[in-house]
């Protein structure tokens, strides 16, 4: 749950950066970012994958240019899912999600371990120092 609740912060935190960034995007209130963040991650994590998989050829051809048209889609669908959250169009939906991603990637660093598991925290027991002698030229 506490995993759950970070991404949602983080996604939340990257549509509210983009939408002070890009000025076709933006929302009404603070509970329609709060929704929107969370229908853009619900999506992401059911419809994305599947939208992924049918449209490997593109990505393979566009070396993965084509991912960034998925993101731009879905970014459209939520803003016409979610009333009170605006995307002006397909370019301004395209700079978005490249802006989210950003934002997300940078923000995700901040909670991530080597292992790949979400952590709150910066300080990690499970990793240990190395144990090491130091040579110099006296020896």
């Amino acid at each position: 749950m506490r995993e759950f609740l970070i991404r949602w912060f983080v996604t939340t935190l990257s549509v509210m950066g983009a939408a002070w960034v890009i000025p076709g995007v933006s929302y009404d209130s603070t509970g329609t970012l709060i929704g929107a963040a969370l229908m853009l991650g619900i999506i992401n994590a059911l419809v994305r994958p599947v939208l992924l998989l049918l449209s490997l050829p593109f990505i393979i051809v566009t070396m993965g240019l084509f991912i960034l048209v998925i993101n731009a889609l879905l970014l459209i669908f939520v803003s016409k899912i979610i009333p009170g959250f605006h995307v002006g169009g397909f370019w301004t939906a395209l700079v978005a999600g490249i802006v989210i991603g950003i934002i997300s990637w940078i923000l995700s660093s901040f909670f991530r371990s080597s292992d790949g598991r979400v952590h709150p925290v910066t300080y990690h027991p499970s990793i240990k120092q190395a144990q090491g002698r130091i040579v110099t030229d006296d020896q």
